[in-house]
This record gives C-alpha cells, sequence and structure tokens, in this order.
C-alpha cells in the first residue's frame, strides 16, 4: 500500500506557501480585519478587570465601605457587557470566515480537477485527493479564523499585563519579566518537539485510515484469499507505530505542563511573597497586590498560546503547501484561451456555439509517446476513420490497446502530428465539446449512488423520464428494475454493488443509448459476463454502432469479425490492421491470436 506523504516533519515557518492562498482571504479581509478589532476590546476588557478588582478592594473591601458603588456596579456592568458583546461578534465572524474560506477552497479544488486530465486520475489514489479536499481545507479555515482570534488575544494581552504591570510596580514586574521570556523558551522547546511528533502521528493515523478502508471495501477478497492472518500483521505494525507516537506524545506533554506549572506557581510565589511584604510595608496598596497577582498569574496562558499558535501555524504549513500544490497542477491537457472563449470550459460550456459531429476522424501523421515514458508508442501513425466506421483494436492484456482511443478521445494529445475530427484538429474546439459526443462503455462500468433511473440520466440531464425508458428497455434493463422493489427507483448502491457485473453494464449502456453520442467506444464490456446477459448486450451495442463511428477494444475475437478495421496492438505499437479476413489469410498475429483463442473456446466448451 502506497501513500503519498509530504516530507514536512521537520519543516520550519515559511510565508510563501500562505501569500499563494492571499486571494481565498481578501474577499473576507473586513471580517477579518473587524474580527481583529473586536478581539483587541475583549482583550482590553479582559486587561481592565484586574483595575476593576484593585479599585474594589482599594476604596470599598479595605476602607470597609460602600460609598459610591452604585457607579462602580454600573461601570463594571458596562464593561463585561462590552466584553460579552465584542466575544459575541467576533466568535459569529470567526466561525463565518470559516466557513466560507473551507467552502471557498473545497470549490475552487473541486472545479479545478474536474479539469484534470485523465492522467492524474490514473496515477493519483483518492485517498490523497480526498484528504486534500474535505481535511486540509477545513483545517486552513479553522487556522485563518480561530488562528487570529489566540494571536491577537494572546499578543493584546501580554503587551497590555506588562504595561499594567510595570505601572502598579517596578520591582514585581521584573520578577515576572525575568520568568516569562524563560516559560516562552521552554514552550518553544517542546512545542517543536510535539510538533514533530504530532506529525508523524498524523502521518501515521493515515496509514492506519488506509488499512481500514482497504480492510473493509476488500473484506471479500481477504477473504476468499484467505489473507487476514497477513493484514493482521500489517496493521499491528501500522498500529504500534501509532501507540509509539502517541506516547512519545504523551511523555513529552508529561514533562512540559508540569514545568510550566512549576514555573508559573514559582513565580506567582514570589510576587505573592515580595508583594505581601511589600504590602505590609505599606509600600503598595492591598488593591495593587491583588491586580498584580491576577496579571502575574493570567500572564503564562497567553505566552503558551502564542507559542502552540506558532507552531500550529507551522503545522498548517503542510496542509496549505498540500492545498496550493493541487490548485497549481496543470492539466496536461488545456483548451487555448481563444477556444474557451468561443466554446467555453468544463464548468460554463456555450453549446450554443458547438457544431454538430458526423463522427470522421483522422490520424495524421501521429507521434505518441506517454508523459512518463521515453519510448514512442506511435510513430507517423495514419489513419482514416470514415463516419460510421466500426474500428476494432486487439491484443493480448496489457499491449496497449486503450491507447489509440485515449488519444482519439483527447485524453493524452500527440506528441507530434495531428488528430482531426470532421477535417478539423480537434485542439481547434473544446474538449468537453467533443467529450459531450463520445459515449463510453467500461468493461468494469462506475454507476453513481442512487437509483437506477437516475444513474440512466447521467447520460442525458434534460431527458424526460419517456426518453429514460425508452433507452432502459433497448438493453433490457426494464427487466432487470421489474426483478427490484422500487423498480427504477431502487438504489444501486455504492459504485452499484447492488448489481452484478452483466446488470451494471446493461445501465450503463443505457446511459449510453440516451446520450446519443456520434463516437461510441466499447472497452471488452462483454469479456467477464454470462451468455444470456452477453446477449442482452449485445443487443444494445448493435443498436449503438448503427450510424456511428466506434472504437471496440476486443478481448473476444469472435466478437468483431464485422468490424470495419481490424488494428492490432502488440507492446503497445499497431503492428498490422485491415479486415478480419484479410488478416486471417495474412497469417500474422492476429492470425496466431485468433486461432489460439479458437482452441482454447472449443476446449471450454468440452470441458463443459
Amino acid at each position: 500500500m502506497e501513500y503519498f506523504e509530504d516530507d514536512s516533519t521537520y519543516k520550519s515557518f515559511n510565508i510563501k506557501p500562505w501569500l499563494k492562498l492571499g486571494r481565498f482571504f481578501k474577499p473576507y479581509s473586513k471580517k477579518i480585519i473587524s474580527i481583529i478589532i473586536f478581539m483587541l476590546i475583549t482583550a482590553a476588557m479582559d486587561l481592565s478587570l484586574p483595575l476593576f478588582q484593585k479599585y474594589a478592594v482599594d476604596t470599598f473591601i479595605v476602607p470597609k465601605t460602600t460609598e459610591g458603588i452604585e457607579k462602580f456596579i454600573i461601570v463594571y456592568t458596562l464593561a463585561l457587557i462590552t466584553m460579552t458583546v465584542s466575544v459575541n461578534i467576533f466568535a459569529r465572524l470567526a466561525i463565518i470566515v470559516e466557513m466560507h474560506i473551507g467552502k471557498d477552497l473545497r470549490r475552487d479544488i473541486f472545479v479545478h480537477l474536474q479539469n484534470l486530465s485523465l492522467s492524474y486520475y490514473n496515477t493519483t489514489p483518492v485517498g490523497y485527493i480526498l484528504a486534500r479536499t474535505l481535511s486540509d481545507t477545513n483545517k486552513i479555515g479553522t487556522m485563518i479564523a480561530w488562528g487570529l482570534v489566540d494571536v491577537f488575544w494572546s499578543f493584546a494581552y501580554v503587551i497590555g499585563a506588562f504595561a499594567a504591570m510595570f505601572m502598579l510596580n517596578f520591582q514585581l514586574a521584573v520578577i515576572v519579566a525575568l520568568v516569562v521570556p524563560l516559560m516562552a523558551l521552554i514552550t518553544a522547546y517542546f512545542q517543536k518537539k510535539l510538533l514533530v511528533t504530532s506529525r508523524k502521528l498524523r502521518k501515521v493515523n493515515s496509514k492506519m485510515t488506509g488499512h481500514f478502508n482497504e480492510g473493509i471495501t476488500g473484506a471479500r477478497t481477504s477473504k476468499a484469499l484467505v489473507i487476514e492472518h497477513r493484514n493482521l500483521e500489517d496493521f499491528k505494525k501500522v498500529s504500534y507505530e501509532m501507540k509509539s507516537s502517541a506516547v512519545r506524545m504523551a511523555k513529552l506533554n508529561a514533562i512540559y505542563i508540569p514545568i510550566i506549572v512549576f514555573f508559573g506557581s514559582a513565580a506567582s510565589s514570589i510576587v505573592l511573597a515580595r508583594g505581601g511584604y511589600l504590602a505590609m510595608s505599606q509600600v503598595i496598596q492591598i488593591g495593587t497586590l491583588s491586580a498584580f497577582l491576577a496579571y502575574a498569574i493570567n500572564i503564562f496562558e497567553p505566552v503558551q498560546n502564542l507559542a502552540r499558535t506558532y507552531t500550529d501555524i507551522v503545522s498548517l504549513q503542510a496542509n496549505i503547501e498540500r492545498v496550493t500544490e493541487l490548485l497549481e497542477m496543470e492539466p496536461l491537457i488545456n483548451d487555448r484561451e481563444d477556444v474557451i472563449e468561443k466554446y467555453g470550459d468544463s464548468i460554463h460550456p456555450k453549446k450554443e456555439n458547438w457544431e454538430p459531429i458526423e463522427g470522421e476522424i483522422e490520424f495524421k501523421n501521429v507521434t505518441f509517446k506517454y508523459p512518463d515514458g521515453d519510448e514512442e508508442v506511435l510513430k507517423d501513425f495514419n489513419l482514416h476513420i470514415k463516419p460510421g466506421t466500426n474500428v476494432a483494436i486487439v491484443g493480448e492484456t496489457g499491449a496497449g490497446k486503450s491507447t489509440l482511443v485515449n488519444l482519439a478521445c483527447r485524453f493524452f494529445e500527440p506528441t507530434d502530428g495531428e488528430i482531426l475530427i470532421d477535417g478539423i484538429n480537434y485542439k481547434e474546439r473544446s474538449q468537453l465539446w467533443l467529450h459531450s459526443n463520445i459515449g463510453y462503455v467500461l468493461q468494469n462500468p462506475h454507476l453513481f449512488s442512487g437509483t437506477i433511473k437516475e444513474n440512466i440520466q447521467y447520460g442525458k440531464l434534460e431527458a424526460t423520464e419517456e426518453e429514460i425508458i425508452k433507452a432502459a428497455e433497448i438493453v433490457s434493463v426494464d427487466k432487470i428494475a421489474e426483478k427490484l422493489e422500487k423498480g427504477y427507483d431502487s438504489q444501486v448502491g455504492e459504485g452499484g454493488d447492488r448489481l452484478s457485473t452483466g446488470e451494471k453494464q446493461l445501465i450503463s449502456i443505457a446511459r449510453a443509448i440516451l446520450a446519443n453520442p456520434r463516437i461510441f467506444v466499447l472497452d471488452e464490456a462483454t469479456s467477464s459476463i454470462d451468455t444470456n446477459t452477453e446477449r442482452l448486450i449485445q443487443k444494445g451495442i448493435d443498436y449503438l454502432l448503427k450510424g456511428r463511428t466506434s472504437f471496440i477494444i476486443a478481448h473476444r475475437l469472435s466478437t468483431i469479425k464485422k468490424a470495419d478495421i481490424i488494428l492490432v496492438v502488440k507492446d503497445g505499437k499497431i503492428v498490422e490492421q485491415g479486415t478480419h479476413k484479410s488478416l486471417i489469410e495474412s497469417k500474422g498475429y492476429y492470425y496466431t491470436l485468433y486461432t489460439k483463442q479458437f482452441e482454447e473456446e472449443k476446449i471450454l466448451e468440452v470441458l463443459k
């Protein structure tokens, strides 16, 4: 099992990744400024409370009088109300900023994912993409909103508290001033170690999540292969890693927290002892000592907050880098600006400008090699496919049969040469224009969570119920629906797991029939199903092939005898092409494949 993990365990803070997200923060700059303002008001009210305490002790408690207490109560109540209102306002704003930044990030990532090339999804695990889209964006939104609260409140309180303490008593303020930097250094030291351990723990947790995911989704396969013990051993290793990291973090906290408590208590004790002596000597008032103790005790929390928030910011940098890396990922295939201007993009199509497709395809001196490969798969390849032509592509498993289809569908583009659709280079028109005119039926079709009807309707979103039913009946999906309790409104399950492979295949073909594509691609759709279902699928395929340009990636060579052109692929290259008859007569590689498969099928029939 492989994981796409960052190498950020020992990284320090860098402002550059944060600047890349500036466009997401800008729309909420006024709200962010408001959060800071109301946070500072809250900090000011927090700082005023010990001064109220000083005034109460010196004015009312020590003299044992209540004269003038009404005004004090009014002012004190106003201060509390002001603090309560400001806390309410900045909390509301922080929640809004948190939710909106997270929403905007997820929206932009989702839109960007729609534009990335097919090759990205072939090489990137789904879990990696989901982590960036959900977990990382949530952490960024939370940190921007609530991290600001912690930073500005803590910073304002520390500065204000020190100013107040020095004004109250210089000697006592110096005692606290000597302890706070020492605590800050200790906090910074331990926070760095805690951060490294936290990152390791997060990575191990990702591995554990992956093992849980594979253990659940692959339960049937594991039981069939009797490899539960192997899965358990792998899981034990990951569990041990997680336990070790968790214990390491617990040990660090067990050392760090008592040290901080000790220094905080020691400073408060020294202040109390020295302050008490000064109060008894009548150098300072009891109220002053009371206020000073409040500042001395409370100042350590914001110092720790600042250190903790800094490490959180450094930790968040990894999340930001992963998100920006995804957003900056360039698709291998891009439409030109002038093409987008005329035809629109995948999110905002301008269908009124789309020309109809006849289905003529021409490969003109096409040379191609995969982006991650050095060998040329095609070299000066030429092929002219007239509208309505049926092209079959055959070869052994792993020979590279999908390459030609991927080029024709513009999932990849030629390294050299050009591909023409209806006589025009397909780069002159948008990808969505082409893809909207292609029907693709895979060997293992994917159904979306929802009903049978909804899955067919994906072929044409604006289709009426009558059109959906008609498309379903052509390939006997109505017979599948009849067997289910809710008919066409029956749920297919996640990925269609409530249906058999053949039933999913029939629904995907009904979806393609509803879409009415001009170009049709069939990827070994009948290679792993029973004979009865194959007849139904073949009926749907025959319907789809009429008058359409089609590519059939064939596993059973007996199914493509009537193809207009057969392309034979070996080791990623087209070694032969022609009709079934001409290829058999030439007795080349296709002849060898066909006779070998024919003999195997005869043996299977005898064994039955």
